[in-house]
């Protein structure tokens, strides 16, 4: 059904549940970016919706897959970040979007069979959101199935996850992920990997775009500062300037590696000033730094703060 190995089992149990027309109300699909869980899902609802369905893949032809490739399918309702009244993009679901969503899925399906919606990411649902989903879950619609997409599911309440079914996508054995990797003709696959942290979705977007240069340019930054050398300030902009999420990523990853290396008795890469403890928190504090960038704080000042506590 799809060329990420890793899913294979999701998939076969999530269609063995369809043909005894035993399939859950409501669905949460789970785990890292990167490891497919919305192109599983687009598959999924592409299938469930299809006029003549080949173990659960679309046909592709019918008028329902032709509607869903259109974007119109009249029984497929998608919820996301909305706009603001001044016309910007929301960072989180809001209460009147489920709402919306809720009277939405009351109403019959228009093809007279399943009708399906999505949350995604529904770990951006601020509270009031979370709660008012809660009726839809408690009192669901037939042939309606609401299907939740989390990176990060422990953001979700509860009460949430617990009326969902779970379908968790973990990060597969390196083996597995290499053999994807090469498959999908990524040239240094070892090392998207480790710079990725085991998750080949992760691997193959970031050999793509520059991100293991990304990575080396980190390494070069802390072992520069470490030795006194190079302005912070030059090191916050740079790090601002592109994805900032993904730098400090890598600068908890060469953190880990630091502390390893020590551990293991061999020359630390970074030459870091800051003993094993120290180093450690340093680690925390930069996980808590990618955290924070999700927030209304300033980016620059968030990464002056962990340059700074790296010196």
């Amino acid at each position: 059904m799809t060329s990420r190995p890793w899913q294979a089992d999701a998939w076969a149990r999530l269609q063995a549940r369809r043909e005894r027309d035993a399939l859950p109300h409501a669905l949460l699909l789970a785990g890292p970016a990167g490891l497919g869980k919305r192109d599983f899902l687009a598959d999924f609802v592409k299938g469930l919706l299809c006029q003549q369905p080949t173990d659960g893949m679309p046909c592709g032809t019918c008028r329902s897959c032709m509607l869903m490739a259109a974007g119109t399918h009249p029984d497929v309702v998608a919820l996301s970040f909305g706009l603001r009244k001044d016309g910007g993009t929301r960072t989180e679901i809001v209460v009147d979007q489920v709402r919306d969503l809720s009277q939405r899925l009351a109403m019959s399906s228009q093809f007279g069979g399943w009708q399906v919606a999505t949350i995604d990411p529904a770990d951006a649902m601020n509270a009031a959101a979370a709660n008012a989903l809660l009726k839809t879950l408690e009192e669901p619609t037939p042939s309606t199935i609401l299907v939740l997409v989390a990176d990060e599911p422990a953001r979700l309440p509860a009460t949430i996850r617990s009326r969902c079914q779970r379908i968790d996508f973990l990060v597969p054995s390196r083996d597995v992920a290499l053999d994807w990797l090469r498959g999908q003709g990524v040239a240094d696959a070892p090392a998207a990997l480790e710079a990725a942290g085991g998750n080949p979705g992760l691997a193959r977007d970031w050999a793509a775009d520059g991100a293991l240069k990304q990575r080396m340019e980190v390494r070069q930054d802390l072992k520069g500062l470490a030795a006194g050398r190079g302005d912070p300030m030059d090191v916050v902009k740079r790090w601002q300037a592109t994805d900032p999420a993904r730098y400090v990523w890598f600068a908890a990853q060469a953190a880990t590696d630091e502390l390893r290396a020590r551990a293991a008795g061999r020359p630390a890469p970074l030459e870091s000033q800051l003993d094993d403890e120290s180093l450690d928190a340093w680690y925390g504090r930069a996980n808590r730094a990618r955290d924070a960038l999700r927030g209304p704080l300033r980016t620059d000042l968030i990464l002056l703060e962990l340059i700074a506590a790296w010196r």
